[in-house]
């Protein structure tokens, strides 16, 4: 009986939203690791990104098992300007200021010129710094996530499969993309433009100014397409002779 409920249409159309909505919202989680584990050794990067992608798989199906205490968080705490702060709220400012620093961080490290007394910039991440700044990351965006899917769906066995399922297309690109973003320096940069994008985005929510998520996504991707045609423009541009070649 219980079975036949979780087979039922409505259930199954659920799964499907619920995993195409986490793959979605887990394309945050991917572009952070890129970032963070590209600072890594190379023989510790794919490690990295599996440990930190199972990590918000299991973050988030404890959050989803703690749905008491996941709603409690959205009560009020208290008001600042006839504004009420929430647990949630508190979480979203702090992963923001978060989000906008470290983004902010890693661009001046890249963009500034090595000087005369040895190179500038953020030094080389260790393996358990780099993880200790994915749990901290994978909080805030598990959070988002949990209260989206409970709002979605009605049972929890089908939230859990959604947030496996979706965990397990994230693994099978996961590497891909990362190796993408680190062999494009471009590519690199709007990367870390988008997860400052993302960083305004959750201090406008926890302060009480809700942003349709899909107009960022949306300009994501359309950037992300511009700069995917510059690079193919880039690689099939033919250079011009030089007069030595004359």
């Amino acid at each position: 009986m219980i079975v036949e409920q979780l087979l039922s249409v409505e259930n199954v159309i659920a799964l499907v939203t619920l995993t195409a909505m986490e793959i979605v919202l887990g394309i945050d989680n991917i572009v952070f690791l890129a970032i963070l584990t590209g600072k890594l050794p190379a023989a510790q990067q794919g490690k990295a990104r599996r440990l930190g992608l199972f990590l918000a798989m299991f973050m988030r199906i404890g959050l989803l098992l703690t749905l008491t205490w996941i709603m409690r968080l959205t009560q009020p705490l208290f008001t600042v300007l006839g504004h009420t702060v929430s647990g949630r709220d508190l979480i979203l400012l702090v992963g923001g200021v978060f989000l906008i620093f470290k983004a902010t961080w890693e661009i001046h490290g890249n963009l500034e010129v090595p000087g005369a007394h040895g190179p500038s910039g953020p030094a080389p991440a260790s393996f358990g710094a780099a993880i200790a700044q994915i749990v901290a990351l994978d909080i805030i965006f598990s959070l988002d996530s949990v209260l989206a899917a409970v709002g979605m769906a009605r049972h929890i066995a089908v939230m859990v499969a959604a947030v496996i399922a979706a965990v397990g297309v994230m693994l099978v690109f996961a590497d891909a993309v990362c190796g993408l973003i680190e062999r494009h320096p471009t590519l690199k940069m709007l990367a870390l433009s988008f997860l400052m994008l993302i960083g305004v985005m959750l201090l406008a929510e926890g302060s009480g100014k809700h942003i349709e998520k899909g107009y960022v996504y949306f300009a994501m991707a359309f950037s992300l397409g511009v700069e995917l045609l510059n690079m193919r423009v880039r690689g099939h541009r033919v250079p011009l002779p030089t007069r030595g070649d004359t």
